[in-house]
């Protein structure tokens, strides 16, 4: 009988990604970015376990949106206080003050529903709106994400 071998904590070796977000789909990078994430692309992949990569996306204030979801998708949120429910687009919060947001909260809603693991998982990405990271100590491995398929770039 053969038993599938699963990972413990300590044998995870975590390897460094950068992805660059200019011009890349917002969808389409977020579920590639969320499978890295989790680990699935891993032969060695375990539910249980934070066994992803950490990913380092820049130039995040420059993805696109297909069709008109620039200015139509709306991003809503509660203040908590009754009547308090926010709205929000992505062409706002994209010309905003934190325009990484947009790529954080599109991974983040990617990733399994709010628990530890998920929350683990999310630590391991960084997102800067530039071209410049500071993580150049840790060697990361660029992938060419718009390369894979014609889908991912959306043209000017």
């Amino acid at each position: 009988m053969k038993t599938t071998k699963f990972l413990k904590t300590a044998e995870v070796e975590k390897t460094w990604i950068v992805v660059d977000a200019e011009d890349a789909v917002v969808g389409r990078l977020a579920s590639f970015v969320a499978m890295r994430l989790r680990g699935k692309h891993r032969p060695d992949y375990t539910p249980h376990i934070d066994c992803g990569d950490n990913v380092v996306i820049i130039n995040a204030d420059k993805v696109k949106f297909t069709g008109n979801k620039l200015t139509d998708k709306k991003y809503y949120r509660h203040t908590g206080h009754p009547g308090g429910i926010k709205e929000t687009t992505p062409e706002k919060l994209l010309n905003g003050r934190f325009p990484d947001r947009v790529m954080r909260k599109a991974v983040q809603r990617m990733l399994p529903k709010e628990s530890p693991l998920a929350r683990q998982q999310l630590s391991n990405l960084r997102v800067y709106a530039g071209s410049e990271h500071p993580h150049s100590a840790q060697n990361p491995v660029t992938v060419d994400f718009k390369s894979a398929n014609r889908k991912n770039v959306k043209g000017a």
